[in-house]
């Protein structure tokens, strides 16, 4: 166990060491290209910001670049107001902290639109620099928040949703090649992996009963260094940017199906190794390190399932 949990510390710190902080990501809205440019250069320090003209241009943006912290709106507008812009973002974006900057009393729509939820807070123009920094600042911690408990919510359905799986299998599966489809589905659903492979083991070597996640996107174990490593040893192996990592970035098996992180744990019961899962993502650093315990734990439980398989 503790050569395990070293193992686990030791993916652990490379997430952390590879995982930099990143600039919140901004957008600021106006049709006055000298408040679009101020409104820039006040922010670009400490975000990302992107630019927009227009409501439909912001909208276009966060089609192509997804969910931001923190949106600043000007409220009059040509063609679309700031509030029916910001209005068209909340069901795609939730977390998402918008702001509206007016030189006039819009009373009713920007009433309208705080109740509703569409608003953080209302700036009139001209703005103070000072305090616009200050709103700011507080929306990107509130966004920062939201998210972090959104996660937290979406991991923790997750978590049950795979457990719940696995007790299904274990009262209704018939065999061992049966048991393996419904798990890697679960995991490969649940833990948000672009493929994920579950194979058994038999005679210390991979053997073909295995279930794929991901179709062709899943990349073959056979000749992988890190199930090499795994089933050797019975240790968790793994690789969080493969494009930086001297042993994989060169392996054309990776290159072919374009997996830039890869986790492999041995699925183990009573120090019989049973099975090899692995986690497979298009993306860097795409597992979190609060994730990477639970999972390990999760193969506790699947072994204790195939154990189950295999008795029938």
């Amino acid at each position: 166990m503790t050569d395990t949990l070293s193992e686990l510390d030791e993916i652990k710190d490379r997430l952390r060491s590879s995982m930099r902080p990143k600039k919140p990501k901004m957008l600021v809205v106006d049709d006055e290209p000298d408040n679009l440019d101020l409104l820039y250069r006040t922010f670009r320090r400490e975000f990302r910001v992107y630019k927009a003209e227009s409501g439909i241009q912001a909208l276009d943006i966060l089609e192509k670049e997804g969910e931001v912290a923190v949106i600043v709106s000007d409220q009059r507008m040509p063609e679309m107001k700031g509030t029916e812009f910001l209005s068209k973002t909340v069901s795609q974006f939730p977390n998402t902290v918008r702001i509206i900057l007016t030189g006039f009393t819009d009373i009713e729509d920007l009433v309208e639109a705080i109740n509703s939820g569409q608003v953080y807070k209302y700036i009139t123009k001209p703005w103070d620099p000072n305090e616009l920094r200050g709103v700011v600042k507080r929306a990107a911690d509130t966004y920062e928040l939201l998210k972090q408990k959104t996660e937290e919510l979406e991991w923790s359905h997750a978590q049950m949703s795979v457990l719940a799986t696995l007790m299904e299998v274990a009262q209704t599966s018939s065999d061992l090649a049966t048991s393996l489809e419904p798990i890697a589905k679960a995991i490969g659903e649940n833990f948000s992996v672009d493929a994920c492979v579950l194979q058994a083991i038999e005679d210390d070597r991979l053997s073909d009963t295995k279930a794929d996640y991901g179709g062709a996107s899943a990349m073959d174990l056979q000749n992988d260094p890190l199930v090499k490593q795994a089933v050797e040893t019975c240790k968790i192996q793994g690789s969080v940017n493969v494009s930086a990592d001297a042993g994989l970035a060169d392996l054309e098996h990776y290159k072919a199906a374009g997996i830039q992180a890869h986790l492999v744990l041995p699925v183990v019961f009573r120090d019989r190794l049973q099975a090899i899962a692995s986690l497979q993502w298009k993306t860097p650093n795409s597992v979190q390190e609060n994730q990477v315990d639970w999972i390990h734990r999760c193969t506790q439980q699947i072994a204790l399932v195939l154990t189950c398989a295999n008795r029938r």
